[in-house]
């Protein structure tokens, strides 16, 4: 977000006098025409935008021979130089047009990256220098607006304030010749740098819209919405490449994104068709080597990386990469460690320092990646991800910890008091079972952060505000989660989320963290479902249409299913799909195989050979799993008929009860009629088609299922026996099942069923634990279960939100602490009520009961 602050409230950074700027604001206020040519360097650069590269040269190098006073044929022979990686070459004819055009600027700037590429980054170096001291000498003569934008590139590598970048040279350029497209770029490449993709995006579309074909635009923009717009970035990259099939910067955005999908055979074929176009291309022999990483070939992995510094030896951008992808791969520390050899190249790298706080900070390692945070931030202002993370910090010194059995779970104060030991015991349990399950020692603590603010969760885990739709993130050691505070009216059970994302430490650990993110996934579903039936993700009727309409990803490329989605319900589906994998492994297999696949990961074993030695070939495999889930979903709910109803939308309620005679197993006719019997409020008679489709669709619990309609119509025909019955079914098979909790809840306080109350209550608290509700009915039947610990929990919890009966509660409260023998915080609290309210005589019984004994 650039503009959000300024480091250190200084523009200047460089050594060059502020007279220079100013000279620059002095011929700010216009910017001369400048006539455009259309001529055979226009056909040149057509040549370079289509990938026909050595064309291109030779139509520059014929074009130097006709117009050798043109400076933009020598700057497109070097780009088209830099691009084939003729690294010499580009040297050679930079040098040759430096003695012709001793004060370009844009030469210069170019000309950096032609040193940088021959190894002489000190005398890419030394051409900065010079530009310094030719707008020292000569600011009159580069106010034109490519100079102006060469020049706002310049003073960004000096270290300028990038606002005052864009004001004074990016900003009038865009206003006065809003058809240059490099104003465009260089804008959104700025705000690239920064991490403001909404700025990037708009800068970049505007470029489009004055070139629609060009791929070096497209590239961007694709990079742009890469994080926000998926499909918006698949269509910019497939226009990019259809533009020029042989555009590196595209092919390298394709291949970083199938290394994501886990399509490596796809990468490396996409990497050769860089390398044909520039076989020292660094960034294609980075990626290599994060493949051979991959792959566990160290070998490969360290000569790859020679390759891809073979021409600069000190490109801090290599390694930097290669950690980068390694990270993505949830391989923090292997991540961290290039980090460090890229900051080792140049310490002032920015990218690498960023990158290596939010891994130290994922490692657990919060003194030093905190630290790097700050130091980004105070060395550049506009980083949103420092800024953002040095804000977060400063949230996080606020949050109360609670430690115990490996565990450090850290959480907003008040929700800690509210539900922080509830949290600590079940991740210690959870540690316990998992660890004992898998055959794991955990020997660090585990971090786990639960945030009431989404902004905060999203900071922590993504680096930036804005990334919805995850309700925990596990990092290996680090845990992150939204807590019930952060998710709106309807959160989800937040004692599930922990459960699954704990199970990610535990498989992460036996792995090495080297495991596909469908293996990790579906162990954590499947893993929720062992440990409570009402959590994870059970077959349902959606899922059984998408497999039964040939929607199951070949288990050979699940992980793919979790990048190429068309809407939530895919991801939903491939989570779903990853635990019925386990499920089958370990249904099929057992799990002694299923942790011996496990065992082969952490060696390095690629997922796919482990399937394939351990399970079944590949193709066996996908047809086998095919088969077996295709017979889940005949066999869900096999009496009802899943046909769609021939009935208009308006039908009347007669149309549906005949339809429904004729069709009487239709699961979408019978839940029109009840629903229109429910509107007729006939509640006798809309029990048939509820009590109907509960019997032959039990499993549904999706939105306003049969249950709740079913209760309904029991509670207002009087009937609460069997809408006690009724709720307590679905309350077995739903662990976000608010509404049955509360009515449950109710029913067992106006009959003393306090085991009633007290299940559901807890039940309740294992969703939104921040309702005053339900830790009052814990505490009250707590009370009249005798069970004076957890009444005391309840009442305490009660007092944090400011009852109305405050007395009452503090009066409660000390009768049960005198139950465990605490006389003194017993008297403490039946004082506290006397205070509210003095007349209170059944707590000045109880203070005399407590004052007695003492004067024996």
């Amino acid at each position: 977000m650039i503009g959000c602050r300024v480091a250190n409230g200084s523009f200047w950074k460089g050594c060059w006098a502020p007279a220079v700027w100013g000279a620059f604001l002095a011929v700010a206020c216009s910017i001369p025409p400048v006539a455009a040519v259309a001529d055979e360097l226009d056909d040149a650069r057509t040549l370079f935008r289509a990938g026909k590269y050595a064309e291109c040269i030779e139509a520059c190098s014929a074009g130097l021979q006709r117009e050798d006073w043109r400076e933009n044929w020598r700057l497109l022979k070097i780009q088209a130089e830099l691009e084939t990686g003729q690294y010499a070459q580009a040297r050679r004819t930079l040098e040759a047009a430096l003695q012709s055009f001793e004060a370009s600027i844009a030469l210069r700037l170019i000309g950096r990256q032609v040193y940088r590429f021959n190894d002489r980054p000190d005398l890419g170096d030394r051409l900065l220098d010079e530009i310094e001291k030719l707008t020292q000498e000569r600011s009159f003569r580069f106010t034109d607006a490519a100079n102006r934008i060469a020049l706002g590139r310049f003073f960004l590598l000096r270290g300028a304030d990038p606002r005052q970048v864009l004001e004074t040279f990016y900003d009038p350029v865009r206003r006065d010749r809003p058809e240059l497209i490099d104003v465009h770029i260089a804008t959104g490449e700025l705000a690239l740098e920064k991490h403001d993709e909404a700025l990037a995006a708009e800068s970049f579309a505007l470029a489009a819209k004055y070139t629609p074909d060009d791929p070096a635009v497209l590239y961007r923009l694709a990079r742009a919405y890469a994080e926000s717009d998926s499909q918006k970035a698949d269509e910019a990259l497939a226009r990019a490449l259809r533009a020029n099939p042989r555009h590196s910067d595209s092919l390298l955005l394709q291949a970083d994104s199938l290394i994501d999908a886990e399509d490596y055979i796809q990468a490396k074929r996409v990497l050769a068709k860089v390398q044909e176009v520039n076989p020292a291309n660094p960034r294609a022999c980075a990626l290599m080597a994060v493949l051979a990483h991959l792959n566990s070939d160290k070998e490969a992995e360290q000569e790859w990386r020679a390759k891809a510094l073979a021409n600069w030896s000190t490109n801090p951008e290599v390694d930097h990469l290669i950690g980068r992808k390694l990270s993505a791969k949830y391989r923090f520390s292997e991540g961290a460690n290039y980090q460090r050899q890229s900051l080792a190249f140049d310490s002032g790298y920015l990218p690498a320092r960023i990158q290596l706080s939010n891994d130290l900070l994922r490692l657990g390692d919060d003194e030093e990646g905190w630290r790097l945070a700050s130091e980004v931030h105070r060395d550049d202002g506009y980083d949103v991800l420092a800024y953002n993370l040095v804000t977060l910090h400063e949230s996080l010194s606020k949050f109360a910890t609670l430690t115990g059995d490996g565990i450090v779970l850290r959480m907003e104060s008040r929700e800690a008091e509210l539900y922080g030991p509830n949290a600590l015991e079940l991740l210690q349990r959870a540690r316990q079972t998992l660890a004992a399950k898998y055959d794991i020692r955990l020997e660090e603590p585990v971090v786990v952060e639960i945030f009431h603010e989404q902004k905060d969760f999203a900071v922590r885990t993504f680096g930036m505000p804005g990334v919805a739709g995850f309700l925990g993130v596990c990092f290996g050691n680090v845990i992150t989660a939204n807590s019930p505070a952060s998710q709106g009216e309807h959160p989800s059970n937040w004692q599930s989320v922990l459960w699954h994302e704990f199970c990610h430490t535990v498989t992460l650990h036996k792995t090495k963290n080297k495991m596909p993110r469908w293996l990790s996934e579906g162990i954590s579903v499947y893993e929720e479902r062992q440990a409570n039936p009402t959590w994870g993700q059970p077959m349902n009727g959606d899922y059984r249409r998408m497999i039964l309409d040939g929607k199951l990803t070949p288990v050979s490329r699940l992980s793919g299913a979790f990048l190429n989605l068309e809407s939530p319900a895919d991801l939903e589906f491939a989570y779903f799909e990853s635990s019925l994998v386990v499920e089958y492994l370990v249904e099929k297999h057992g799990l002694p195989v299923l942790k011996q696949m496990l065992d082969d990961l952490a060696r390095g074993t690629p997922i796919n050979d482990v399937l394939a030695s351990r399970v079944a070939p590949l193709d066996k495999l996908d047809e086998q799993f095919s088969a077996y889930a295709r017979q889940r979903a005949e066999q869900f709910a096999p009496e009802v008929d899943w046909s769609e109803l021939p009935l208009p939308p308006n039908a009347d309620l007669e149309a549906v009860r005949a339809f429904t005679k004729k069709s009487p197993k239709n699961i979408a006719g019978l839940a029109l009629l009840a629903r229109k019997l429910l509107e007729a409020r006939q509640w006798a008679e809309a029990k048939a088609p509820l009590e109907r489709l509960l019997e032959i669709y039990p499993e549904n619990i999706d939105g306003d299922n049969a249950y709740l309609a079913l209760a309904r119509a029991q509670r207002e025909l009087g009937d609460t026996a069997g809408e006690r019955d009724t709720l307590e079914r679905l309350a077995a098979r739903d662990g976000d099942a608010r509404e049955a909790y509360l009515r449950l809840i109710e029913i067992g306080r106006r009959s003393s069923g306090w085991k009633l109350v007290a299940e559901n209550a807890e039940r309740m608290l294992a969703v939104n634990p921040l309702l005053e509700a339900p830790h009052r009915a814990l505490a009250e039947a707590a009370e009249a279960l005798g069970d004076a610990p957890r009444a005391i929990r309840g009442y305490r919890a009660v007092l944090s939100f400011d009852p109305v009966d405050l007395a009452e509660v503090h009066h409660r409260l000390g009768r049960m602490l005198r139950e465990t023998g605490d006389l003194a915080g017993a008297k403490r609290q039946v004082l506290m009520a006397l205070e509210e309210a003095p007349r209170f005589r059944a707590a000045h019984q109880t203070l005399l009961e407590l004052v007695e004994p003492e004067s024996q």
